[in-house]
């Protein structure tokens, strides 16, 4: 009984689909229509030509969302990396409800579109330590330092990979003998 019902279904499935039916719409054809135009919703990214401007013009868009106190951007390349500073005593959803807030009005702006924004206090910290390093002059170096500190604080410890202190040199424990 379950294999003729499965029979005529995937009959009547197979039929179904081969079936045409006559519209009195035709199809497009390249010789009606030379020009296919397609509607752009979000704007391109634009090249980043004054990564300073662009950092300030993003970190003022940033600042110009509800919740957020303030902002820090770094521009390396084509690409800005944006830390927002909101209350500490938000909840996580109300933080993310920002986060989206801000990546929403970035998303309408040519230099935001693919920027990358983070509501992490620390990443906030030091996206604004390697902007000041940017200032001073030093944007290769603070940039490592900062990365290498991030990296630091992001890849986990794991037990197994510990490696011990050689026996001969490692202190012994003073044992307390009572005689």
């Amino acid at each position: 009984m379950l294999k003729r019902l499965i029979t005529i279904v995937a009959i009547i499935a197979i039929t179904g689909g081969c079936s045409t039916v006559a519209r009195n719409e035709t199809s497009p054809s390249p010789q009606n229509n030379q020009r296919v135009k397609a509607q752009q919703t979000a704007p391109q990214k634009k090249e980043i030509k004054n990564p300073e401007q662009v950092a300030l013009h993003l970190e003022q868009l940033a600042k110009g969302i509800e919740g957020v106190e303030n902002a820090h951007c770094v521009v390396f390349g084509n690409t800005a990396v944006v830390g927002i500073d909101v209350d500490s005593k938000l909840d996580r959803s109300r933080v993310g409800t920002i986060k989206y807030s801000v990546a929403e009005a970035f998303h309408k702006d040519p230099y935001g579109i693919d920027a990358i924004v983070s509501a992490d206090i620390d990443i906030a910290q030091r996206l604004n330590e390697m902007g000041a390093d940017i200032r001073r002059g030093k944007p290769i170096r603070g940039f490592a330092e900062e990365m290498a500190d991030i990296i630091g604080r992001i890849v986990p410890q794991v037990p197994r990979e510990v490696i011990p202190i050689a026996p001969d040199m490692q202190q012994a424990p003073a044992l307390n003998k009572h005689h």
